[in-house]
């Protein structure tokens, strides 16, 4: 399937982040260096050409805040959408990693949020993102989360978008996915 031109975005560091606390569907604000994060990804977004572009955040307050203050300036509306919420962590929403069985092999973290009672799965997660894929009027500019992030570039770019160093979705940077490829901006 063709997907159009996108920029994709991780908000920035929150409290829970630097805790090391599953967020999911629940929030905690930027930190002073998210915040930082967020202004770094608007100097790269203010670098490009965006006419044309939409602006889609998750409601998620850590995104949304980071949308304004990245995008708040460039583009005309920042519209939320459900569908670019985090994957869903079930009864592990809010508690600490450490506290948490820790799997073995590859990726034990990723595993993690597989592994959430009660959670959404990859499964409910790639449902989701593939359907707010199928319905992107055109070219993006989105505001997302790490995990919801690698989802949507492993669904247009494939599994070599899980490759990079940085496949989670990255903070203070922006993805940029075009013709099935994607690029890191820094």
């Amino acid at each position: 399937m063709s997907y159009p031109e996108l920029y994709i975005c991780r908000h920035g560091e929150t409290e829970w982040n630097a805790a090391d606390r599953m967020q999911g569907w629940l929030n905690s604000p930027l930190t002073q260096k998210g915040q930082i994060q967020a202004a770094r990804q608007g100097e790269i977004l203010r670098s490009l050409d965006l006419q044309g572009f939409a602006c889609l955040s998750s409601p998620s307050g850590r995104a949304f805040q980071t949308a304004g203050i990245a995008a708040g300036h460039l583009m005309h509306e920042i519209r939320t959408d459900d569908r670019l919420r985090e994957i869903g962590v079930g009864e592990w929403s809010g508690l600490y990693r450490r506290d948490l069985p820790l799997p073995e092999g590859a990726d034990p973290y990723i595993q993690q949020y597989e592994m959430a009672p009660g959670g959404e799965g990859f499964d409910g997660l790639k449902r989701r993102v593939t359907d707010f894929l199928s319905d992107l009027p055109g070219p993006s500019v989105i505001f997302t989360h790490g995990i919801t992030s690698r989802m949507m570039r492993s669904l247009i770019v494939g599994e070599a978008a899980l490759t990079v160093g940085t496949a989670q979705g990255g903070q203070g940077v922006v993805w940029h996915v075009k013709d099935g490829a994607q690029s890191l901006l820094q």
